[in-house]
C-alpha cells in the first residue's frame, strides 16, 4: 500500500483527531502517520495512511502487526 503524504502542521487534517479501532481478537488500528514509544523508550514511526499495532505480541515485526495472531486452520486427518 502506498504511503500518504503527512499534512503541514497547523492544517485541518492535522488537528483533527486520530482515529483509533479496538478489534477483540486483533490488531489495534490507528489511522497514521504514527510514532509509537516502546518500553525501552525507542520510538519507532510509520508514515502509513493505517497502521496495524500488534496486541498479541507474536509479531516478527513487533509492534506492527503481521498478522501472527489469527488461527491457523489445520486440515482434517485423512
Amino acid at each position: 500500500m502506498p504511503n500518504a503524504p503527512c499534512d503541514p502542521p497547523g492544517s485541518a487534517r492535522s488537528d483533527a483527531p486520530r482515529r483509533v479501532r479496538v478489534q477483540r481478537l486483533g490488531p489495534i488500528l490507528v489511522d497514521g502517520p504514527v510514532e509509537v514509544e516502546l518500553e525501552d523508550g525507542t520510538t519507532v514511526r510509520s508514515d502509513r495512511f493505517r497502521v496495524a499495532l500488534c496486541t498479541c505480541r507474536r509479531s516478527r515485526r513487533y509492534p506492527w502487526c503481521d498478522t501472527s495472531h489469527r488461527r491457523r486452520v489445520q486440515d482434517p486427518p485423512s
